[in-house]
């Protein structure tokens, strides 16, 4: 039997006496313990939970420098990551300085052909073009030579980041970064990049629209821009903070709901087109749209082709620019995915072939590092172990991504291998390495060896963790989904809430999707249906069919009684079932 969540004390329950249980179960497992916390969490406010910009380290100097440019006519260079945090924030960069007037042009590296972060090519072609000023995005904390080169050309930098810095930081003008100091006096650490870009145009906002009595000409630069303008802007931030995995808690929540709310009302034609080819409603859009639709498609511009297609479909405002770019992205889409699928099915054959280790690591030159994430997700749900995917990039290194499988000591047992890897980091269940030319044909042998002398695991320890709840089918109803959706929007360190289904029986079984690679079974309820003399049943469904689910599935029958973990969710693709189950785990009775 699926393990559940120990209840709350009588303390708890009394201080969140103002919920219901669920409500006030779930508050609880995330840290919110007092009813001004509840409060806060549940009804987040612009006007009341949002942080001082200036709050944060160099954000002053960072903002009047920012804002001199501006107004003197400076060539400012935007220099941004090439993922779904650093286009959002390039986005959002470029929408402001526009509507400044300002002098300005984005740089976005090539993914393959120049890597992450700022490189001195790159430096010395903006110094040619006039550039007084770069304003890094997602990127920039660790580019150390790079930005000294910028100085020696008489450029300035700005760093806006989010990202760990090495042991020395970068010579910039100023460093926008919540980790990236030990004094770092703003008080929430956990920002996308797009996120402190964003702090940088509220910040000088406040200093254009109340300048100093020796700088009064920058009072023009923001003439024409509404009090509360940069509330637009958070699109891009909502965006990029549900694509980048960053914690969904504090500030971050705020952010997101809010980004959702400009989302879901956005002019921007090239977001409009993009959501109206992948058929979602621009209106009902979710943090899962972001995360599951347009989050791989932007992803996908770099991964296969130019992250400027995503950058410029955001910021088009003509309607058949926007119409060829749709298709673009969408096209790039089915390529990673065709493209990771044969890589895919390399891994599944090389496996077969062998024995099948605690550790998976595998790895081919010609395996494109940009999609080894999607592949080694897949391979370690269907073998429920961790797995480490290794290809080579443009510039020669050997870089990769690694999944957990559940395993939920995946950073100790990097830590215990560290000497085979140049660099890596990431989290407890997923992330990305670079490992050393000279080692990287022990890597599987390291990392096993490793895994056997880490301490076991107790029993029933695993990433999915405990349910939140028991959950009757009778209970699977749009009410109770309403309570279940006033923690939105989830996602890391606000996961899901997980219901235990005991003891259900399986009406019916069938398969769905092009391949049949989806599951869907009806469950049955004690509720009478709407109409007839039958019963009604509530749909669980879980889609590319894979480790656990996969093998039960296979045993399962009508009439099967199974004990089911799932999401509660809503079926926006069924008029007449507005509620259904997102499948986790089945096991029979």
């Amino acid at each position: 039997m699926f393990p559940l969540h120990d209840p709350l004390t009588d303390v708890l329950r009394a201080e969140l006496s103002h919920y219901d249980d669920l409500t006030a179960a779930l508050l609880a497992r995330r840290g919110v313990v007092t009813k001004e916390a509840a409060e806060k969490f549940l009804n987040p406010s612009y006007d009341l939970h949002l942080h001082d910009p200036f709050l944060m380290i160099d954000m002053q100097k960072a903002a009047e420098r920012f804002a001199r440019a501006i107004v003197s006519g400076e060539k400012i260079a935007v220099w941004s990551d090439y993922d779904c945090d650093g286009i959002p924030g390039a986005v959002l960069l470029h929408d402001f300085l526009k509507k400044c007037g300002a002098n300005f042009e984005n740089y976005i590296p090539h993914r393959h052909e120049e890597g992450y972060g700022m490189n001195i090519a790159g430096i010395e072609k903006l110094a040619k073009n006039g550039v007084q000023l770069i304003v890094t995005v997602d990127s920039g904390i660790t580019d150390v030579e790079p930005i000294a080169r910028a100085n020696e050309l008489g450029m300035e930098v700005i760093v806006t980041d989010h990202h760990l810095p090495q042991e020395i930081l970068p010579p910039a003008f100023a460093i926008l970064n919540p980790n990236a100091r030990e004094n770092e006096t703003y008080p929430f650490k956990s920002l996308c990049g797009s996120g402190v870009a964003w702090k940088l145009v509220c910040a000088t906002l406040d200093v254009l629209r109340n300048p100093s009595p020796t700088s009064p000409r920058l009072r023009r630069a923001t003439e024409q821009i509404p009090l509360g303008w940069e509330k637009w802007l958070l699109d891009m931030v909502g965006l990029a903070t549900v694509a980048d995995m960053v914690p969904l808690i504090e500030e971050n929540r705020l952010l997101v709901t809010y980004g959702l709310l400009v989302m879901r009302k956005s002019p921007r034609i090239g977001l409009q087109k993009l959501l109206r080819g992948m058929r979602v409603e621009q209106r009902a859009l979710t943090e899962d749209d972001i995360g599951f639709m347009i989050a791989p498609r932007v992803n996908a511009a770099s991964r296969m082709g130019e992250a400027r297609d995503a950058f410029q479909l955001f910021i088009t405002t003509d309607e058949s620019e926007a119409d060829l770019l749709t298709k673009k992205l969408e096209k790039l889409n089915r390529e990673r995915k065709a493209q990771a699928g044969a890589i895919t099915r390399a891994v599944h054959t090389r496996l077969k072939e062998r024995e099948l280790r605690d550790v998976i690591a595998l790895g081919d030159p010609e395996w494109r590092p940009s999609l080894l994430g999607l592949v080694a997700n897949t391979i370690a749900e269907e073998y429920e172990r961790p797995v480490f995917l290794w290809g080579r990039e443009g510039n020669n290194s050997l870089k990769g991504s690694f999944r957990s499988g559940g395993f939920t000591q995946i950073m100790e047992l990097i830590r215990a291998t560290e000497k085979t890897f140049a660099q890596f980091g990431g989290h407890a269940a997923a992330g990305g390495f670079t490992v050393l030319d000279t080692e990287v044909f022990f890597l599987e042998d390291r990392l096993n060896k490793s895994y056997a002398e880490l301490a076991p695991l107790e029993e029933g320890d695993s990433l999915m963790g405990r349910a939140d709840a028991v959950l009757t089918p009778e209970e699977a109803t749009l009410s109770y989904l309403t309570k279940v959706e006033k923690l939105a929007p989830f996602g890391m360190s606000n996961e899901k809430p997980v219901f235990l289904l005991r003891d259900v029986s399986i009406r019916e079984i069938s398969r769905f999707g092009k391949s049949e690679e989806h599951l869907k079974l009806k469950i049955d309820s004690h509720l009478p249906a709407q109409a007839g003399d039958g019963k009604k049943s509530v749909d669980a469904v879980t889609f590319f069919v894979k480790g656990p689910i996969a093998r039960v599935a296979s045993s399962l029958t009508r009439g099967s009684r199974a004990h089911l973990l799932a999401h509660l969710e809503r079926d926006t693709f069924s008029r007449s079932s507005p509620v259904r189950l997102r499948l986790l785990d089945i096991r029979l009775v």
